[in-house]
């Protein structure tokens, strides 16, 4: 059994939560919360730098982070189901920094404004990462990937950073990108876990 260490907020949390249910694999990964705001000991001794999503391997080893866990779940599924084996795996692969960086730009924004009085903000760092993620949306928006019938990492990875948005900062990027809500709406429909993963309000 595997077990996978997780905050249900997380946009790289789910990404994990959503490829194991892409690749059949929920009956073998048990979820269980981490708290990385809380001291815990065990989490730090998992994963170094006391960051999740971890993977807890049946024999104790630990995975992180999640492009390595999610490699690592679509390889013990038998290989090359959300890789693409073929040249296009780079693009997958692109695609997936994208929205992982999206989520990571999105989450230093949440983080400074949740650990630092307003008074004590860093407005330079914020502004960066804001401009991070209006980048990456207006990139997105223009050189959409559309999954057809044939979804990869790289869709999961951008439905899960835009996810994040909706929950954290309001859905505000639909605004602008009509592009996208159409995109997402789809992957909601084909990828049903997207729903069952969603965090609580």
């Amino acid at each position: 059994m595997l077990v996978l260490r997780f905050s249900p907020a997380s946009p790289f949390a789910r990404k994990v939560r959503i490829v194991s249910a892409l690749l059949g694999l929920e009956d073998r990964v048990t979820i269980e919360p981490a708290d990385v705001t809380a001291l815990d000991e065990i989490l730090k001794q998992q994963n170094p730098l006391g960051k999740i999503p971890i993977l807890v391997l049946g024999n104790g080893e630990t995975l992180y982070d999640s492009r390595v866990i999610v490699e690592y779940l679509d390889h013990i599924a038998g290989g090359g189901i959300l890789f693409p084996q073929t040249e296009e795996r780079f693009k997958a692969l692109r695609e997936q920094a994208l929205g992982d960086g999206l989520s990571d730009a999105a989450v230093a924004i949440v983080y400074e404004k949740r650990f630092r009085a307003p008074e004590n903000y860093d407005t330079g760092w914020v502004a960066r990462q804001t401009d991070k993620v209006a980048r990456s949306l207006a990139h997105a928006e223009e050189h959409l990937s559309t999954p057809a019938n044939n979804i990869h990492i790289g869709h999961v990875a951008l439905a899960c950073a835009l996810g994040f948005l909706d929950i954290r900062f309001d859905g505000k990027w639909r605004m602008e990108h009509p592009k996208l809500v159409s995109w997402l709406a789809d992957f909601e429909a084909r990828v049903p876990s997207y729903a069952k993963t969603a965090p609580p309000a």
